[in-house]
């Protein structure tokens, strides 16, 4: 008996850069940020033949075939001004990397919702 579909890929939430090479083995590197990855690009994309940038969604956000990395972070950095999103920081009980004050992650949300029906 098959215990089902496994995942085909796996993802730890990070914003990755992709080096493609012509020859050789392509590389993947995780960065913490998308200024680190603009970086990495920065310092390696004229010794590749296409440097990636991939959120952490999986969606390839950035390509240095079709556009310059300094004119990609020029757009990036006026998007970011242009939603002008103040989100509070908080600390999450559960460590997960996607709760924000705004948007919970589901068990802060249930604690919430659970505080809220005992009314406290």
């Amino acid at each position: 008996m098959t215990r089902g579909l496994e995942p085909t890929e796996e993802t730890d939430g990070r914003i990755t850069v992709r080096l493609l090479r012509d020859a050789g083995e392509n590389r993947v590197i995780r960065c913490g940020s998308y200024e680190a990855a603009i970086e990495i690009v920065r310092e390696r994309a004229d010794a590749v033949a296409a440097a990636k940038i991939v959120d952490r969604d999986g969606d390839v956000v950035f390509t240095s075939a079709e556009m310059d990395v300094d004119a990609w972070e020029r757009d990036w950095e006026r998007q970011k001004r242009h939603l002008s999103v103040s989100v509070d920081e908080r600390e999450c009980p559960y460590d997960d990397r996607a709760c924000f004050a705004d948007d919970p992650c589901v068990r802060c949300e249930l604690d919430a919702m659970q505080a809220r029906y005992r009314g406290t």
